[in-house]
């Protein structure tokens, strides 16, 4: 409220300035013609008596000046007086122009360029403050009291109250049985009791040890995740890493860490998450979704000017998490090594398996990025070659030439 208070007060006093110019100039009426004629034979009548004082006009010369200065003077007089007409309505509406130009042009490149509900903090500042949130976040427990006390998602039948306090009483007798505490898991968030199911899988991936998948951490993950109310926990972050340690591509995982950087401050994290997400695809994904809900958002935030692509429209594996945060910190030497190992890994591929015109322009864009536009315009013309006859193909490939410089 203060960065607006002082924008609001600067603008107002530049504004009153440049209308204090205008109107003082607008209240100076010009003199009309008749003064300005009359002003001019009485600095020559005073002329005439000077000249006549230093003896340099005679009294016969002077005394025709003065007859013919005094017939101009009658003859003036006896004219018409109109002052010249002031520019009233010009000058203000140049006024309202300034005030609404000063204005509305600062909030609108303010709306452009700006991020509203941010400090004045430079990007490193930025990262650091969402490291620092990041690991200072609430724990699960604490997110899970935060939250109204349990009531069931659906009607609970009797009969179904008796088989859950039934399945419960088991499991508790046989802690280690790993069926009953997968039932238990899979039946306590039928009915929405999210901490009990957390629970429950926690010890099947404790039975189960190194025998548990990637879909079972990240089922326990989840679990955590819904029980704090979509609130991604420190403890949830460990079971999507630990999911991804088992297995690279485990898309819920990448869903939710994607999730977790938009909650603690790094939207563009989430948001190269997610991209690559909607690019694998399935359509049919349960991530794709929540997804496609919220990316235009955290683009936004991440600054990014973005549009939805097709969903599974690009082959090729996003980046893994420790990949895109070990960028942030590089030094411009390091991530330009990096993306330059990228795009050769992206320009093999092509030039063995092929791939959508997404990836062929994502290349054209990056060789331009690195500074070699003559190899970005030869993947430009075999691209063009490549998709001859598929105009939604070509149109890609020409944005990305353009984008480029290289397309003619």
């Amino acid at each position: 409220m203060i960065f607006w208070m002082i924008c609001g007060t600067m603008s107002v006093l530049v504004v009153a300035l440049l209308a204090r110019a205008l109107l003082r100039q607008q209240d100076a009426a010009e003199p009309d013609a008749v003064e300005y004629d009359l002003r001019v034979y009485r600095d020559q009548l005073a002329g005439v008596e000077r000249d006549v004082a230093r003896g340099v006009l005679g009294a016969e010369d002077a005394e025709r000046a003065h007859t013919e200065i005094s017939r101009r003077i009658l003859a003036a007089d006896a004219g018409p007086r109109a002052a010249t007409p002031k520019a009233a309505a010009p000058a203000r509406m140049i006024l309202v122009l300034v005030a609404l130009g000063m204005v509305g042009g600062s909030l609108a490149l303010y709306a452009w360029l700006g991020q509203p509900g941010y400090g004045d903090l430079a990007l490193a500042d930025r990262i650091e403050f969402a490291e620092r949130m990041r690991e200072n976040r609430p724990d699960q427990k604490t997110a899970v009291d935060s939250l109204p006390p349990f009531t069931p998602l659906q009607e609970v039948t009797d009969e179904f109250r008796n088989l859950m306090a039934q399945l419960r009483s088991t499991v508790a007798d046989r802690p280690n049985d790993i069926q009953g505490n997968t039932l238990l898991a899979e039946n306590e968030a039928r009915i929405g009791n999210f901490t009990a199911a957390a629970a429950a899988q926690e010890r099947v991936l404790r039975i189960k040890g190194e025998a548990a998948t990637a879909q079972d951490v990240s089922d326990y993950g989840e679990l955590l995740v819904l029980a704090a109310g979509g609130y991604v926990s420190p403890e949830a972050e460990v079971a999507f890493r630990a999911a991804l340690a088992r297995e690279e591509t485990e898309e819920r995982a990448r869903y939710y860490l994607g999730l977790m950087m938009v909650q603690t401050g790094r939207p563009d994290i989430g948001f190269r998450l997610w991209d690559a997400l909607l690019r694998r695809g399935p359509e049919d994904a349960a991530w794709i979704a929540p997804i496609l809900s919220q990316i235009e958002d955290v683009a936004y935030l991440a600054g990014v000017n973005y549009t939805v692509p097709a969903i599974g429209a690009g082959a090729a594996r996003g980046p893994s998490v420790d990949d895109i945060e070990a960028a942030s910190e590089m030094s411009a030497e390091e991530r330009m090594e990096m993306i330059g190992g990228m795009v050769d890994g992206l320009s093999n591929r092509l030039a063995t398996e092929g791939g959508p015109p997404q990836d062929w322009a994502r290349l054209i864009t990056s060789l331009a990025v690195m500074g070699n536009p003559d190899q970005a315009l030869a993947i430009f013309n075999n691209a063009i070659e490549v998709f001859a006859g598929n105009a939604a193909a070509l149109d890609v490939i020409r944005a990305a030439g353009s984008q480029a410089g290289v397309a003619e």
